[in-house]
């Protein structure tokens, strides 16, 4: 890639599209071959694209070149799949596909996944009466939403023209937001809409060395930061989310002009929560992430497994990145911001922000109380 081609817009990866013979004459299939404009193939329910040579994983990059349109026979609401040993902030997962045309080296969804093309599920009615249902049978409860999960949730938006159907459906759930995580810059789709403040942009931030080296095919500091502008200029709450932390030379200085970066661009009163989490991988994906990238450092320290049986790095420097991150943010951050671990431990907690998420009603309340 040139220094000047921009991959703010990933879904420029995606070469071809195959559709499942059941899903072709969906409307919304339809609508998404006509905006796409690219070669499709019709082949039979549950089969597999043809044409993605090799074995898994080390034909990801060649299958990230290809789109299935398919219906997901599954639910498409659940939730988040944290740890009990670590603390969780309670999210409700909304699956909309899996895998991504980005590569990270740290990316999980390369231990967790089998199958080497991206995946968009096309029944869209079904995944609204399904989110309809859960707030219908919990009326009383607040539900936090997020599509990132297992897939980039604006990555392959100028195809699929999802980001506009959930903003929409989202107006009028007084008892729900939802957040769309990416890291691109791909927001067209979201102007202009009546989004009544249930919707939030967020972004995944790095030191610029990682987001350069670590993270491919993604948008720029600079693209993803203007496109959160822009999206604040429209009315739109924004959070973003340091994760993963990764320890490399540098480190202080690279998440420092990061942060205030961030601050100089975005205004404070916009963002609502903003998360911090230090690498962690399965240790899967250290053979995976090392054979498909053996340019990269970020899996060759000290690492020690968790309880959750994640690589994680050792406690006190784990405390040592977050005391430096933490005190830059709180220098710059609006009082209404909360600041959060991303499945970490009550002594973490207590020993780099000074207190536990009980003390102030648990992570789940923190959260929904600056949105509620």
């Amino acid at each position: 890639m040139s220094a000047k081609q921009s991959w703010s817009d990933p879904s420029r990866y995606v070469k071809q599209i195959h559709v499942e013979e059941s899903c072709l004459d969906l409307p919304y299939t339809r609508e998404i071959l006509n905006r796409a404009d690219l070669p499709y193939t019709v082949i039979e329910d549950r089969s597999e694209p043809q044409g993605i040579d090799g074995v898994y994983p080390e034909n990801l990059n060649e299958g990230k070149h290809h789109l299935l349109l398919c219906k997901n026979r599954g639910h498409f609401f659940k939730p988040c799949p944290g740890t009990k040993e670590y603390r969780c902030c309670d999210y409700q997962v909304l699956n909309i596909g899996m895998n991504c045309p980005m590569d990270c080296v740290y990316c999980i969804l390369q231990a967790y996944l089998n199958k080497p093309w991206l995946t968009f599920f096309v029944n869209s009615d079904n995944l609204l009466s399904e989110m309809e249902s859960a707030f219908q049978a919990e009326p009383e409860r607040f539900f936090r939403i997020g599509t990132g999960e297992f897939t980039d949730s604006m990555a392959l938006d100028r195809f699929t023209g999802l980001s506009g159907k959930l903003v929409e459906f989202m107006a009028d759930k007084n008892q729900a937001v939802l957040e769309l995580k990416t890291k691109s810059a791909v927001i067209g789709n979201l102007e202009g809409l009546a989004h009544n403040g249930r919707t939030i942009l967020a972004w995944s931030l790095n030191s610029s060395p990682i987001m350069q080296k670590e993270e491919i095919r993604t948008a720029t500091l600079d693209e993803r930061l203007q496109a959160a502008k822009q999206c604040a200029e429209w009315g739109y709450k924004l959070a973003f989310h340091f994760d993963p932390i990764i320890d490399h030379p540098g480190w202080e200085k690279g998440y420092e002009e990061t942060i205030k970066k961030l601050y100089e661009t975005v205004p404070a009163e916009s963002i609502v929560w903003i998360s911090l989490g230090a690498l962690r991988y399965l240790p899967s994906l250290k053979t995976i992430g090392t054979e498909r990238f053996p340019g990269s450092r970020i899996f060759y320290q000290e690492f020690i497994e968790g309880l959750d049986n994640k690589k994680r790095y050792f406690r006190p420097r784990r405390v040592t990145l977050y005391k430096h991150i933490y005190g830059l943010l709180k220098r710059y951050a609006a009082a209404r911001t909360v600041i959060y671990f991303c499945m970490e431990s009550d002594e973490i907690w207590q020993e780099v922000m000074g207190y536990v998420p009980d003390d102030k009603g648990g992570i789940p309340l923190m959260l929904d109380n600056s949105v509620a």
